[in-house]
C-alpha cells in the first residue's frame, strides 16, 4: 500500500506567521520604523559592548546649563536603560507614530519630534531651575536627575494623538474610561506608582509640550508645507523618498499643522509669518465650530477634529467633505461642466455621506482627464499607508489620479 503523504501544517503555519509579521512591519511608515530600528540597534550595541555610562548621554539639566551640553537633549531620547524600557517605549510608539506619520508625512513628523524633544528639555530645565532657586525651599534634585528614554516624546504624542482622535473619553488598559483630557495625567500617575526609576518631571514636561502644541503655542515655529516639500525634493533624501513606506507631506492645505483647540483659518505657517498675539490668545476659551461655518481647521490635513467637542468633530467632517467637493469641481474643465447627476452626488458628499458607494458614484460621474489613470506605483504608495487596495483604486479613480484628493477621500471614509 502506498504510504500516505505527510502533511506538514507546521511549515504552512510558520510561513503564515512570517508573512503576517512581514506585512505588519511593512505597514509601519518609514520614520516610525526608522526610530524603532535606531533605538533597538543602540540598545543592542550598548548591551554587546557593555556600555552603561548613561551619565554621559542622559539629559542632565545641570550639565546642559553649566557646560552647555545641548547634545544631551537628543541623545537622551535614543538611549534606554533596559530591555523592558526600550520594548515598552517602542510598542507604544508604533501605533501612535504610525497614525501621526500617515496624517502629517514622514519629514513633518521628524520635525515635530525634534521640536517636541527640544521643548520638553526647555520645560524640564525651567522647572528644575525654578525648584533649585525658589526662595521657600530650594532643591537640586531635578537639576541632577539623569533621564533617558523616548517616553517624554511619547507623552507629548499621547496628548497630540488624543487631540487627533477627537475622542471624548479614553480607555485605561481596557479597565475603565476617563475623560480624554485627563488621560495623559492618569497614565503619568499610574506609571509613577507601578514602575521604579521613572522620571516624573520628564513625563510631565512631555505632557506640557503636547498641550502647548495642540493649543497652537508652537505655530510660529512650524513652517508651511512648502518647507517640507523642498526637503523631500532634496537629492539627499531621494533614496528615502522612493521607498514605499515613506509618506510625503500631503493634505491639500497650505500650512503644516494638525488639529489644535483653535479653529483659525490660517493660510500660512512659519517663523516669519506667525502672529505672536494670535498664538497667545489661543489659550483663551474658544467657541465651538458650528456646522454653518464654511472653513475647516487649517491644522489638520483633511479632517480636522477639535479635542473634547462632538459638535466640532461633526462640523470638521462636513467642512472636509465640502473642501473635497470644491477640489473635485476645480479639477473639472470649464468646457466640460458636471452634469446634473454629478452635481447631485457632490451635494450628497457635502451632506456628510462618506461611504464607498458615494465615492464610486463620484468616480462614475466626474469627467475623466486624459492621462488620469492611477499607476501601480501610486496604488502601492497608498496601500503602504495602511489603506485597503480596493478603496485605494476607487479613491484614485474619483480623484482622477490626484494623490492629495485620494488621501482626503480615504481619510473621510475611515472617519
Amino acid at each position: 500500500m502506498p504510504r500516505p503523504r505527510n502533511m506538514r501544517p507546521n511549515i504552512v503555519s510558520e510561513a503564515g506567521v512570517s508573512t503576517r509579521l512581514n506585512q505588519y512591519w511593512e505597514s509601519i511608515p518609514f520614520l516610525t520604523s526608522a526610530i524603532v530600528v535606531l533605538c533597538g540597534i543602540i540598545y543592542l550595541v550598548c548591551l554587546l559592548v557593555g556600555y552603561d555610562s548613561f551619565a554621559e548621554v542622559c539629559f542632565l539639566p545641570s550639565a546642559v546649563v553649566s557646560r552647555f551640553q545641548v547634545y544631551r537633549i537628543y541623545t537622551s531620547i535614543l538611549f534606554h536603560g533596559s530591555l523592558l524600557h526600550v520594548l515598552f517605549n517602542m510598542m507604544a510608539l508604533v501605533p501612535m507614530g504610525s497614525e501621526m506619520e500617515r496624517v502629517m508625512g514622514s519629514v513633518r513628523l521628524l520635525y515635530v519630534t525634534i521640536l517636541l524633544a527640544t521643548s520638553n528639555a526647555i520645560f524640564h530645565i525651567l522647572v528644575a531651575l525654578l525648584v533649585a532657586h525658589n526662595p521657600i525651599q530650594s532643591s537640586e534634585y531635578f537639576m541632577n536627575e539623569c533621564a533617558i528614554g523616548f517616553s517624554g516624546v511619547l507623552f507629548s504624542m499621547i496628548v497630540i494623538e488624543t487631540s487627533l482622535s477627537g475622542a471624548q473619553s479614553r480607555s485605561v488598559f481596557g479597565l475603565f474610561n476617563v475623560p480624554a483630557k485627563w488621560y495623559p495625567f492618569l497614565l503619568l500617575v499610574v506609571f509613577q506608582l507601578l514602575m521604579e526609576n521613572v522620571s516624573l518631571l520628564g513625563h510631565l514636561c512631555g505632557i506640557i509640550s503636547g498641550f502647548a502644541y495642540t493649543y497652537g503655542l508652537f505655530n510660529i515655529l512650524i513652517p508651511g508645507t512648502s518647507f517640507y516639500s523642498s526637503i523631500e525634493a532634496s537629492s539627499l533624501l531621494s533614496s528615502c523618498v522612493r521607498r514605499p513606506k515613506f509618506i510625503v507631506c500631503t493634505g491639500g492645505n497650505t500650512s503644516g499643522y494638525i488639529p489644535t483647540h483653535t479653529s483659525r483659518n490660517s493660510t500660512s505657517g512659519g517663523i516669519l509669518s506667525g502672529n505672536v498675539w494670535r498664538n497667545l490668545s489661543s489659550l483663551m476659551p474658544q467657541r465651538e465650530v458650528s456646522a454653518a461655518q464654511p472653513t475647516e481647521d487649517s491644522r489638520f490635513p483633511g479632517r480636522g477634529r477639535t479635542l473634547g467637542s462632538g459638535q466640532g468633530q461633526a462640523a470638521s467632517a462636513l467642512n472636509s467633505d465640502s473642501s473635497l467637493q470644491a477640489r473635485l469641481l476645480d479639477n473639472s474643465s470649464p468646457d466640460q461642466p458636471l452634469d446634473s447627476s454629478a452635481h447631485s452626488t457632490a451635494q450628497q458628499l457635502s451632506g456628510g455621506r462618506n461611504s464607498a458607494g458615494n465615492v464610486a458614484t463620484v468616480a462614475a460621474n466626474v469627467p475623466q482627464h486624459q492621462g488620469a489613470t492611477a499607476s501601480e506605483e501610486e496604488i502601492k504608495k497608498l496601500v503602504s499607508m495602511g489603506f485597503d487596495r480596493t478603496q485605494v483604486e476607487v479613491a484614485l479613480a474619483a480623484a482622477e489620479g490626484d494623490l492629495n484628493v485620494a488621501v482626503e477621500i480615504l481619510m473621510s471614509q475611515q472617519g
